[in-house]
């Protein structure tokens, strides 16, 4: 998946080779969904805007309410509210449009990430631009829906399907099914018009109501496939777009390739670790080894002997086991910044005089809501395949070949025992405007550079890509390299693009 670091389970994507698919049949679909949004102009009215600033975040935050149907196809029937947010151009003189800022997920709020990266945009795009964004469906101040589970398996490293110390996965089956029963029965309309295509289908009713022409876009991780699949189905409604740190967009497996490629991507991303727990600049404690090559079997060993003894935690009745330390490791991959705490989780764990201290996403279950986004969204997609002993067989070969993960990413997830999704997903073509810029970091532990090629590939000659030397989740205003930095700048604010795809060294 594609924000916390759920991403690896909750990267979902879907758009379409032509508007017929995504109004094709199922819910938003065929000729009601085209009736909708024919009457969405005249339907939208103004939005409301009240003061919202998020903590540290710009003072003039606004936020509004935006009303859109639970299902396209039915107009007139349920609705449901979207949060949608805004930080206006400080010189409406230079303002040449709107920038819609796309979070990651499925999951992730847009209202709070416009808060977190608003003031760095700004400074950015110098007052090009009227800021602007929403919280999916299911999210923060958009209607939400529960599924009612049980809170451990709300707990990180059980939500995500780590198999058993012996690779078992008859626990995940049992909680997996456990899942999709309760989504079913408790989830209503809302959990199942949780998707990718409708997502799509409220952006636009947003730029509607905003009275925007056209959008530019600055997509970040899942939301990098909503901003592609958007480009497909309104390629004339696209100014500049900027997808940053997407995955392959592969239409037949959606959410479950991003969550295949996990195991190579952790691989390519750990030596960056091992570098930095190896240098001798380190402080006492938290240099690993003395070479980095020997990083990687000790961690390795750690976690086989914490799959046989949990080590006690300073969180009553919560061990350190195996698949929580690992859990650690790939939380602590998507920034540089996070070394320093997994080496103490590492260091802590090995000596028998400390007591470790869990990070705090291992400690607390996800909300309700949060878990039902999180899985409503890739299971609503596509049809994932249902075959357990398929699943048991892809996890003992994920095993041998990316032992860091130990099969997680081809472990079974409750997509398998959900009900057919209503519409079929979208191929991303290269049809369309060449005004999209992707860019990835090199080494990437939920988006792998290897999977963003695809999303290239895919695009053609809409775009260009830019690779960036560097290990992390998210690139612009993330990993302060000042070529990819400047030239998604000059993108955004120029229309400038590169003639061909580029490489930025560190």
């Amino acid at each position: 998946m594609m924000n916390l670091p759920t991403s690896s389970v909750a990267l979902a994507l879907s758009a379409s080779a032509v508007a017929a698919v995504l109004s094709g049949t199922g819910t938003g679909t065929g000729t009601g969904a085209a009736v909708s949004e024919v009457r969405a102009g005249a339907a939208a009215g103004a939005l409301r805007w009240t003061p919202c600033a998020q903590k540290d975040g710009p003072g003039d935050q606004e936020c509004a309410s935006l009303s859109v149907p639970v299902d396209y196809a039915k107009p007139d029937g349920r609705r449901m509210t979207i949060g949608v947010s805004r930080l206006r151009s400080e010189r409406p003189q230079a303002r040449r449009g709107v920038l819609l800022v796309l979070a990651g997920g499925p999951g992730g709020s847009g209202v709070q990430r416009l808060g977190q990266k608003g003031a760095a945009l700004r400074a950015e795009t110098d007052g090009a631009y009227d800021l602007v964004s929403l919280d999916p469906r299911g999210v923060g101040r958009s209607t939400r829906a529960s599924c009612r589970l049980p809170a451990d398996d709300r707990m990180l490293a059980n939500f995500r399907p780590w198999p058993g110390a012996d690779g078992g996965i008859e626990e995940t089956v049992a909680r997996s099914r456990r899942a999709a029963q309760a989504c079913e029965e408790h989830g209503g309309a809302e959990l199942f018009s949780f998707s990718s295509a409708n997502q799509v289908r409220d952006i636009e009713r947003f730029r509607q109501a905003l009275g925007a022409e056209k959008l530019s876009a600055w997509a970040h991780s899942y939301g990098v496939y909503v901003g592609a699949l958007y480009a497909q189905k309104y390629p004339d409604r696209t100014d500049r777009w900027v997808l940053d740190s997407g995955g392959d967009p592969d239409h037949r497996k959606v959410a479950q390739k991003w969550m295949t490629n996990t195991g190579r991507a952790v691989e390519d991303r750990f030596p960056d670790f091992a570098a930095w727990a190896s240098d001798p600049a380190r402080e006492a404690g938290l240099r690993l080894a003395e070479r980095a090559e020997e990083v990687r079997p000790l961690v390795l060993g750690l976690a086989a002997e914490l799959d046989r003894r949990p080590k006690e935690t300073t969180t009553p009745n919560t061990p350190l086991t195996g698949n929580a330390l690992r859990q650690a490791l790939h939380s602590a991959l998507y920034s540089d910044g996070a070394f320093e705490s997994f080496a103490r989780l590492v260091r802590d764990a090995r000596d028998p005089e400390r007591v470790p201290v869990l990070p705090g996403a291992l400690v607390n279950p996800m909300s309700d809501e949060d878990a039902a986004v999180a899985t409503a969204v890739i299971c609503n997609d596509i049809r994932w395949p249902a075959s357990v002993p398929a699943y048991q067989r892809a996890v003992s070969a994920d095993r041998a070949r990316y032992p860091l993960t130990a099969g997680m990413p081809a472990n079974i997830l409750p997509c398998s025992f959900w009900r057919a999704p209503a519409e079929k997903p979208t191929r991303i073509t290269s049809e369309g405007p060449s005004n999209i810029l992707v860019v990835q970091n090199l080494r990437d532990p939920a988006t792998p550079h290897f999977g963003a090629v695809k999303l290239r590939e895919a695009l053609g000659r809409r775009a260009r890509m830019v690779s960036v030397d560097a290990g992390g989740h998210g690139v612009y205003l993330g990993v302060g390299n000042a070529c990819a930095d400047r030239t998604v700048t000059g993108f955004l604010t120029t229309g400038e693009r590169p003639e061909g795809d580029i490489r930025c060294e560190r």
